[in-house]
């Protein structure tokens, strides 16, 4: 039977590397890829920071999955961190700047569960939808000032938070929540 590590101990620790490991390498190989062929696409017709804010939602992934495998304060953190390390080292197009969005995006998923530690366990819907809104916000606020979103029009920084949210929400949020009942169902013990 699968155990969901409630608490930090080495088990835990090599499951959210594992994931931060899986998902760096996903960033890197799959996501960084699509986002720039179709930024590529897009830029000429004037619409390319959209893509920023519309392929957002893929890189918050890591969080929640370790929420979901070690449900304990810290593991979104740590999974992401350890995942934009990942794709930093893999040649990340954003350097070192990947391991602070990582940090502060892990965290703002942390926002979904805390302060209860029962949040953690349940994984609620509620949970990882506010968690994936935060991890929107912990990846826009300093991308508007760190990449010069705050010189774009009104209308397309309007577009580009709304896109993010529904970014966040759709993949970090509910492809996630699907991913962890498919999860559920797989690991839990069957019934004869």
């Amino acid at each position: 039977m699968f155990k969901r590590y409630t608490h930090w101990n080495l088990a835990s620790v090599i499951r959210v590397a594992l994931v931060g490991i899986l998902f760096g390498v996903i960033y890197m190989l799959l996501i960084n890829t699509v986002y720039n062929f179709v930024k590529a696409l897009l830029t000429p017709l004037g619409i390319g920071p959209l893509v920023d804010t519309v392929l957002s939602g893929l890189w918050y992934m890591a969080g929640p999955i370790s929420i979901y495998l070690v449900p304990t304060i810290g593991s979104s953190v740590v999974g992401e961190t350890i995942a934009s390390m990942i794709e930093m080292f893999l040649g990340g197009q954003w350097g070192a700047l990947t391991i602070m969005e990582g940090l502060i995006q892990g965290a703002g998923n942390e926002l979904g569960f805390f302060p209860k530690k029962a949040r953690y366990a349940k994984c609620s819907w509620g949970s990882v939808l506010l968690g994936s809104f935060g991890a929107h916000l912990g990846g826009f606020i300093p991308s508007y000032f760190i990449y010069g979103w705050n010189h774009f029009g009104v209308g397309l920084q309007v577009a580009m938070f709304i896109t993010g949210a529904l970014s966040s929400l759709v993949f970090d949020g509910v492809l996630v929540k699907l991913i962890m009942n498919l999860l559920d169902k797989s690991l839990s013990p069957q019934v004869q």
